[in-house]
């Protein structure tokens, strides 16, 4: 077995040699002969490699349906009120008022003029900074006359300074006033009484400063706070000094879109001093109040409820703060109401702000407001603006101004009524055009009642009616009218008579003329109608006055 195998093993060798030796023989012979055509092999195959069909959107025929649902559009044009020149104030006794109001646009200017009754008049106004880091107002004005009665002179004399500094967060601000008012207490017999002048002159100087801070980006912890100080110290001829400190600290915290909670104190310290008196007094009058409220608001609803415990020179009361608002009409139309209650401290200051020709009171009685009130607000178009508001009002200690008929009668004392009532009403309506036309008027009614201690509201006015009108007729030209109205009251004469005094109209129109961007020239007519009303009895006020100047701007 093993030889066979041998020799079978041996045959195959040989012969796969001889295959070898043939194929590299022939190999040596096909590269040589290089003139043989080359033979071709086709390969035939069954596989067909095809790419496939891309997947693509079929359009059909139909077209979209269409969207025929009205679109709502929100967007509403404001309506163009951005510019009043209506303010409630205080009738002076006399009547010549002037426009002190710093155009917009006007940076620097001074306004100067003169007319009858020896009136010399001067208004200044300068500001300073770029408003953006910094910002200084500086106003100054001056005016005095000389009546036809003996002594019916007054001056008043008005600096201010208010100045801002912004950061990226908050703005710091001050102020700086002073004023001095000097007026004659001219209302006596003159047939039976000479006085000499500087024995009825009332001169009363005034320094207030302030200063606060408030926040105008809210902060990480969602805080809106704005605490401010303010000093005020007035004095009078060698008879009196009052001081005021009075320190407001409110802060606010919004809890998502609807509600916040706002807390706010309040310090109201007074020190009144008389010298060169009789009796001469020295007291102090202060009220302290926190005032915490719950607000809700929302497009259509609003409501702030909360209370104020107040501590009138160490009483303690609790003063309701609950007011309301609800839009019938989104713009158009809106109720309020409210159960509001306040303190007026009837400081001598305040007190004189009301009535120049007061006595020097010995005394300081702050008076209670409670007040009830519902009213509505509307827009009856883009430039009209309605509202009206009744309300009923209870006082505490309601202070009344009675003429001295123990002496001359040519001053007020002051004196208060325990319990009163007082149902009001007042509506106001203004057209305004940007500041192309303004027309405003404003109406209210007074009612009192309640009276025991006193027989009658002394010399309160049941109805007062306001009126103002702005026209820049031409673009040079602004044409300018206001119209006040009272009704007549109740005083007391010699004998302890009750009597009436009348009401009085005062109608006054002026314009300016602008020659260009510096120069303009204005013209004052007051009180056209020559009506010479007593708003305090025996102080009658001027008639006719007429005033014109230039106004120089920079």
């Amino acid at each position: 077995m093993n030889i066979q195998l041998r020799k079978y093993l041996t045959l195959t060798m040989q012969c796969t040699a001889t295959a070898l030796l043939l194929l590299a023989s022939g190999t040596l012979f096909a590269q040589k002969d290089t003139t043989k055509k080359t033979t071709t092999i086709d390969i035939t195959s069954a596989y067909k490699p095809v790419l496939r069909n891309s997947v693509k959107i079929n359009f059909t025929a139909a077209y979209l349906n269409a969207d025929t649902s009205k679109p709502k559009m929100n967007y509403t044009v404001p309506p163009q009120n951005l510019f009043y020149a209506y303010q409630p104030i205080s009738l002076k006794p006399l009547a010549l008022q002037q426009d002190t109001n710093l155009d917009l646009g006007i940076r620097n200017y001074i306004k100067a003029g003169f007319g009858n009754f020896s009136t010399p008049y001067v208004n200044a106004g300068f500001s300073f900074g770029d408003g953006k880091k910094s910002l200084l107002n500086v106003y100054a004005d001056y005016i005095s006359s000389k009546g036809k009665i003996k002594y019916q002179d007054f001056s008043q004399l008005n600096l201010k300074g208010a100045g801002s500094y912004f950061t990226a967060k908050n703005e710091a601000y001050g102020e700086v006033k002073f004023s001095q008012n000097d007026t004659y207490l001219y209302g006596y017999d003159h047939t039976l009484h000479n006085f000499s002048k500087d024995s009825i002159l009332t001169q009363y100087q005034d320094i207030n400063l302030k200063a606060g801070i408030r926040n105008t980006v809210v902060g990480d912890f969602g805080l809106k706070y704005n605490p401010t100080v303010q000093v005020d110290n007035f004095t009078g001829k060698n008879k009196l000094s009052e001081s005021s400190l009075i320190v407001n600290a409110p802060i606010e915290k919004q809890f998502g879109e609807a509600f916040a909670l706002k807390v706010e104190g309040r310090a109201d310290i007074t020190s009144y001093t008389t010298k060169n008196l009789t009796n001469n007094v020295k007291l102090s009058n202060n009220v302290f109040q926190l005032s915490p409220s719950l607000i809700f608001a929302s497009p259509q609803f609003s409501i702030n409820g909360g209370l104020t415990p107040t501590w009138d020179n160490g009483n303690f009361v609790w003063l309701p703060n609950v007011y309301a608002e609800a839009q019938i009409k989104e713009k158009v139309f809106m109720i309020q109401a409210g159960w509001v209650g306040n303190y007026v401290k009837n400081t001598f200051h305040n007190l004189i702000a009301i009535n120049p020709y007061l006595q020097t009171i010995a005394s300081q009685t702050n008076t209670k407001e409670i007040e009830y009130y519902g009213g509505i607000k509307a827009t009856l178009s883009k430039h009209f603006n309605f509202s009206a508001k009744a309300g009923l009002l209870s006082y505490t200690n309601f202070a009344l101004f009675i003429n001295d008929t123990a002496s001359d009668g040519k001053s007020f004392k002051t004196v208060y009524e325990p319990k009163a009532n007082n149902f009001r009403v007042h509506g106001d309506l203004s057209y305004i055009n940007q500041d192309k036309f303004t027309l405003t008027t404003g109406l209210t009614l007074n009612g009192y009642t309640g009276f025991n201690t006193n027989a009658k509201a002394w010399n309160t006015v049941p109805l007062e009616l306001t009126s103002s009108l702005r026209w820049w007729a031409y673009k040079q030209v602004l044409l300018k009218g206001d119209f006040y109205m009272f009704g007549g009251g109740n005083y007391i004469d010699k004998g302890n008579v009750t009597k009436s005094f009348k009401g009085g109209t005062d109608l006054s129109a002026g314009l300016e003329f602008r020659v260009n961007k510096m120069f303009s020239a204005w013209l004052d007519v007051n009180n056209i109608l020559n009506n010479k009303y007593e708003r305090w009895h025996n102080y009658q006020v001027y008639g006719l006055n007429v005033l014109g100047g230039v106004r120089v701007m920079f």
